[in-house]
């Protein structure tokens, strides 16, 4: 499809400040010749051009140019699935906006909502490190992946300690992902089936922390490529999931339509003296209208009667998680989060679920970020009506709206719905796609789209700064 772009009309109380900001965090490129404006044009309200309008105040702060003076633009993105993690997308956005307005101070934060990309970032906001670990695969195949031991900048309320090797401290905090055991991505196009894959190498990295000497893990819990409960990775923790004769559950999800005891007495007892918490989407059910399944069950690979088998073998997991361990699934929002692992993390490890966005702001300092800037753009995979539901975007969106601050969000696709993020806090959207092309052409050049329609949408404000100035342009 070609490039979309949406505007909503400016509220009455934005504010956009161009006061010179002192040392920020700044990446310049060398100036270069400006680039003609993309035909993508913006559709633009008519109150844009009203005497109060956010274009006049930005108008009055130009240099005769129409760029404006001092612009600090925070780009707040996350990843886009399977292609580009929060970094790359970040440093894409803020190529592309250097490239049109060289005199703009760009601040980067790259931000992760628990899915491929959480366990890094927060080791490095806390100068922690990374451990290697081989574990199972969504398909079963032995994948690389790591556990985070968080450093001494931990957040209040961490822990620390010492007894690392070379004298290095040795952090009780460890800090996993479900994508690097059990992601989308791990599982390979012609294997995509939720009814088999299985999150067993989530239970294994929560092992391989425990075996680091963790006293505290966090899960972040995104991108998943599975829907089983959370029954895998209970199964490499010592639990057991037995259908009517006795015999042990196989992998995925739709295992859990036979389940019919679940048995913790050899579940491993170093978990009854370690606390989790969970990352998770706070508006992830497990079942009904909105549950995993329905949801999240076709990007996975399900076909509309797996779709249905799933939901109904989730619901008797939710009757015997009731039944044998106690937890009730109606009093929890996020038990749908990375295919049901919420339930399983809260259910069967005790787990305390918390919404991702609280974790994020736990470790990086957005709002301090967004009092700094005068623009701020975002971006993630697919913008549409899942969108305002916890994700990346729409959060950002909501505190920069506490500051009256105008915001892009840039998509490697649109989907459905995709207008009522207008009512959610982002003023204008874009596809980065600039014409019509595959899913697979999208993943493979989203890096370059994205520094373009980044640029573009710098190169359209601009329009908007030379067209709401009080006097003539000459």
């Amino acid at each position: 499809m070609p490039r979309h772009a949406h505007q909503a009309r400016p509220s009455s109380h934005s504010r956009i400040s161009l006061t010179p900001r002192t040392s920020p965090v700044s990446s310049r490129s060398s100036r270069s010749s400006r680039s003609s404006l993309s035909s993508h044009a913006l559709q633009s309200s008519p109150s844009s051009q009203s005497p109060q309008s956010p274009l006049r105040r930005f108008a009055r702060h130009s240099r005769p140019t129409g760029r404006p003076a001092a612009l600090t633009v925070l780009v707040a993105p996350s990843g886009f699935k399977e292609s580009l993690d929060a970094r790359e997308v970040a440093d894409e956005i803020a190529a592309g906006v250097l490239e049109a307005c060289p005199d703009a101070a760009v601040i980067k934060a790259p931000l992760v909502d628990g899915g491929e990309g959480f366990t890094r970032a927060v080791v490095e906001a806390t100068g922690g490190e990374l451990r290697p670990v081989r574990v199972t695969g969504p398909v079963g195949q032995a994948v690389d992946a790591w556990v985070g031991l968080l450093g001494p900048a931990q957040a209040p309320g961490g822990t620390g300690g010492t007894g690392g090797t070379g004298g290095h401290p040795a952090p009780l905090t460890a800090v996993i992902e479900i994508a690097a055991a059990a992601g989308l991505r791990l599982v390979p196009a012609d294997q995509r089936n939720p009814m088999q894959t299985t999150s067993r190498g989530v239970g294994e990295l929560i092992r391989a922390a425990l075996d680091l000497g963790a006293r505290r893990i966090l899960v972040g819990c995104g991108d998943s490529g599975v829907n089983d409960g959370g029954a895998g990775m209970a199964q490499a923790l010592g639990a057991r999931l037995v259908d009517g004769q006795g015999r042990e559950l196989g992998s995925g999800g739709g295992e859990l339509a036979r389940l019919a005891r679940i048995d913790l007495d050899a579940l491993d007892p170093r978990l009854a003296t370690v606390e989790i918490e969970a990352a998770v989407n706070w508006h992830n059910d497990l079942l009904g209208p909105r549950g995993v399944a329905r949801v999240f069950g076709p990007q996975k690979g399900a076909t509309p009667a797996q779709v249905l088998a799933l939901e109904a073998a989730l619901a008797n997991y939710a009757v015997r998680l009731g039944a044998d361990a106690g937890f009730d699934l109606s009093r929890t929002p996020g038990a749908g989060a990375s295919g049901g692992l919420g339930a399983g993390l809260a259910g069967l490890l005790g787990a305390t679920l918390r919404p991702r966005f609280e974790i994020i702001r736990r470790y990086f300092d957005l709002e301090a970020l967004i009092a700094r800037a005068d623009l701020v753009i975002t971006a993630e995979g697919s913008l549409d009506a899942q969108t305002p539901h916890g994700k990346v975007p729409a959060e950002v969106a909501r505190l920069a709206k506490l500051r009256g601050l105008p915001v892009i969000a840039l998509a490697g696709r649109l989907g459905d719905g995709v207008a009522c993020n207008l009512t959610h806090g982002i003023d204008a959207f874009a596809s980065i796609q600039p014409r019509p092309c595959t899913v697979e052409e999208s993943i493979a050049h989203a890096g370059r789209w994205l520094k373009s329609a980044a640029g573009d949408a710098m190169r359209l404000l601009q329009v908007g700064w030379r067209l709401a100035r009080p006097d003539p342009i000459g």
